[in-house]
Formats: structure tokens, C-alpha cells, sequence
């Protein structure tokens, strides 16, 4: 097998975030058959040998700056080992709009829509006059970004994965693109995830927790709370009050808010926000369900990473992940993520319904156990075939070509 020289174009790597892990997994594995060389500013978590790390100083400042420094930076550190090290790569790849140049890029995030849902918030209007440096910051970074991706995405030459369905949806929207867009699902690595991990756990995480064993623990992992549903699922959970329900909420986001709505709601004592750890299965080991009634979510890792704990699962239909469910099988599908009362019901099933729970959890455990990062890898490296192979029958053609007018 012909062993091809690929560059990996992403500004972090690591196995604690969902685009870097993507990454992560995908180089460790391409590495086995491929000379891999990875522009990066910082890489962890993958082991080095197996790789060349260009590494991509960082500099201070606002996120603007340093992304369009990343952006300039990692052009000139490869055409500098292009020109002076003579480092030709066969494949250029970045997830996401890392680079202008790229021939494969897979998209996690779609600024475009992203946008979408978030410009009402970043109106001056809707926000404090101390607030609008800030806002300013945000609405450029974002101008940018949806620039660069419809300069970049539009290109026909360009061969695009997406991690959802939704996500190839909303490429043809913003973009227009009728070129077939390869769904390329994210894995789980099930040396970390499995029921056996989390139920070895179990008892010693409840018990620093806090959690009784009549206390039904429900599940929330992630940033962006208010993207994520954490609204939906507090006015939820006051709608139950006469269950024994505690909510775990681990992120980084800004609290306040909805402690403040837990108060208002009456539940602020059955509401735990905790900070993340790269130990993430103490939190699967704690929880009886996971919940994650997301307004818009490309594709969201906890959700199939309970799955393939074992762990009975709500999602909403604007999570990508969703596709990978079958409602009643092996999850349940909160069709509006708004509707509280809906997302109640649901959860009060899963109360009530120790059967149900068993099986949704067996299944799940199933369906996650499809979608490992090795298929991941598989598909993505067919991805670059496709592309190594039309490269290859261009240069033919172009040296047919030159033979030809030689000839002449």
C-alpha cells in the first residue's frame, strides 16, 4: 500500500474537547499507514513518535488576533518547509477553516448556521453598554469566519465530510454545494466508555456526590448551557416535583443565570453544577440518565458516549447525534427541544419504567458499540483516497497532455 505524505492542519489536539478529540483519534490512526505531519500550537494526549509536530507558536491577545495569526502562521510554516525543506505534501486536511488551501476539510461546526441562531443575542440592544467591547469582539470573529467559510466552502474543488446529516443539510443551504458530502459520524473509545467502567465506579461517585441510593441522577455535560438546553430541562424538572430527581450540570459556562432560574423555579437544591474532568466516566458512573435537550448541536459527544456506558439517553432532534437513535429503541427523541412538558413526560418514563430503562440501555450499548473511531478513521481515509486518486488522474492527464504538445 503506497504510503502518502498528509498534512493535519488544526490549531490544538487532544482527547478533553470534541473537535480536538476527532483529530486526535483520526491522526493516531492514519499515522499506522501514512506519513503524518501536523501544524498545530499546542498537541496532547497522542503519542509523538508516531508523528511530525510542527508546532505553531501562539501569541497574547484577543481570540481575533490570535486567529488570524494561526490562520497567517501555519501558511508560512508550510510553505517554508515546502520550499526550503522540501516537505511536498500529497494531501492537505484541516477540520474546519483552519486553512485556505486545504483539499479535505471536514466541518464539526458551521459557523453560517451558528450564527443564525445566536445573532439575536449579540444585538447592542439586547445588551448592557459595558458589554458591547466585548459584543463588538464577538459579531468580527463571527463576520470573519462566515466569510472564510463561504470563500472556502463554496469552492467545487474542495471535498467536504460532515459529522451529521444536519451538517451536510446546511452546507448545501449556506452554500449552494451539489457535490455529494460523505457523513463521516464521529467514534467513542470504549476502553474508557462501557458499562463495566461505570457501574465499578458507581457507588463511590454517588457517595462524594452526595447522591442517596433512592436519588435519580440525571446528566448534563457540555458548554454553551443555553445551547445545550439547560432552560428546557430545569423548568422540566420542576415540573416533578414529587420525584426524587437530581441534576448534574458539568461545564464551564457561566452559572449564574440558571442558578438564579433554579431558585426562581423552587429546585436549587436538586440542581448540582460541577466543574469538568478529564475522569469523565465519575460522571456517567453517577447518573441514572442522560439528558441533553440541545436547541442546535452539530453532533454531541455525551450523548453516545452514555450510550456506550449503557446509560438510558434523551436527545433532542436538533442534535445531530439524534441520527444515530431510533426513538424507543435505543434512545428517546425529544422532537421540540422548547418543550418542557414534553421533555417532563419523558423523563418521568424513565423514572417509573425500570424495564424500559434496562432496555434502552441495551440497546444503546449496541448501537454505540457501531460507531468506533477505528470506522471513523476508515471513512475519512477513504475520504482521502478519493481525493489522492483524483489528484493522480489529473497529473496523468496533465502529462498526457504535455507529451502530446511536445510531440506537436
Amino acid at each position: 500500500m503506497q504510503k502518502h505524505r498528509i498534512a493535519v492542519v488544526s490549531p490544538t489536539i487532544d482527547k478533553c474537547h470534541g473537535t480536538e478529540r476527532r483529530v486526535a483519534e483520526c491522526v493516531s490512526r492514519l499515522s499506522a499507514d501514512d506519513e503524518v505531519h501536523v501544524y498545530s500550537k499546542r498537541v496532547d494526549d497522542i503519542e509523538l513518535a508516531a508523528i511530525h509536530w510542527h508546532r505553531i507558536p501562539d501569541i497574547p491577545g484577543p481570540y481575533l488576533l490570535r486567529y488570524l495569526w494561526w490562520l497567517a502562521a501555519n501558511h508560512l510554516w508550510r510553505r517554508w518547509d515546502s520550499s526550503f525543506r522540501g516537505l511536498k505534501y500529497d494531501l492537505v486536511y484541516s477540520p474546519g477553516i483552519n486553512c485556505i488551501d486545504a483539499d479535505v476539510v471536514t466541518v464539526h461546526v458551521l459557523f453560517s448556521e451558528y450564527r443564525r441562531w445566536v445573532g439575536d443575542e449579540l444585538r447592542f440592544a439586547k445588551n448592557p453598554v459595558r458589554s458591547w467591547p466585548r459584543l463588538i469582539h464577538r459579531r468580527l470573529c463571527h463576520a470573519l469566519i462566515t466569510a472564510l467559510e463561504r470563500r472556502i466552502y463554496s469552492r467545487p474543488s474542495l471535498t467536504l465530510g460532515a459529522v451529521s446529516k444536519q451538517v451536510a443539510e446546511n452546507l448545501r443551504h449556506h452554500f449552494g454545494r451539489t457535490a455529494p458530502v460523505r457523513i463521516v459520524y464521529q467514534g467513542t473509545d470504549f476502553d474508557v466508555f462501557n458499562p463495566e467502567a461505570r457501574c465499578q465506579r458507581r457507588l463511590e461517585i454517588r457517595r462524594q456526590l452526595g447522591l442517596t441510593a433512592g436519588d435519580f441522577a440525571l446528566l448534563l455535560i457540555g458548554n454553551d448551557w443555553k445551547t445545550k438546553g439547560l432552560r428546557c430541562l430545569l423548568e422540566a424538572i420542576s415540573e416533578l416535583s414529587g420525584l426524587r430527581l437530581r441534576l448534574l450540570v458539568v461545564g464551564t459556562d457561566d452559572r449564574r443565570p440558571f442558578e438564579v432560574l433554579a431558585e426562581h423555579l423552587g429546585i436549587a437544591g436538586r440542581v448540582q453544577f460541577l466543574n469538568p474532568s478529564k475522569d469523565v466516566i465519575g460522571f456517567y458512573a453517577a447518573a441514572d440518565a442522560y439528558v441533553g435537550p440541545s436547541l442546535h448541536d452539530s453532533f454531541a459527544m455525551p450523548p453516545s458516549e452514555a450510550m456506550a456506558c449503557g446509560l438510558p439517553v434523551i436527545t433532542s432532534s436538533a442534535n445531530g447525534g439524534s441520527e444515530m437513535i431510533t426513538d424507543q429503541e435505543d434512545g428517546l427523541i425529544l422532537q421540540d427541544p422548547k418543550d418542557s412538558h414534553a421533555l417532563a413526560q419523558l423523563i418521568k418514563l424513565l423514572y417509573h419504567d425500570c424495564d424500559l430503562r434496562r432496555r434502552l440501555g441495551e440497546n444503546a450499548l449496541r448501537t454505540a458499540r457501531g460507531y468506533t473511531w477505528e470506522r471513523n478513521a476508515h471513512e475519512l481515509r477513504e475520504l482521502f483516497q478519493e481525493v489522492l486518486n483524483r489528484k493522480g488522474t489529473e497529473k496523468a492527464e496533465k502529462v498526457k497532455h504535455w507529451k502530446l504538445e511536445s510531440k506537436n
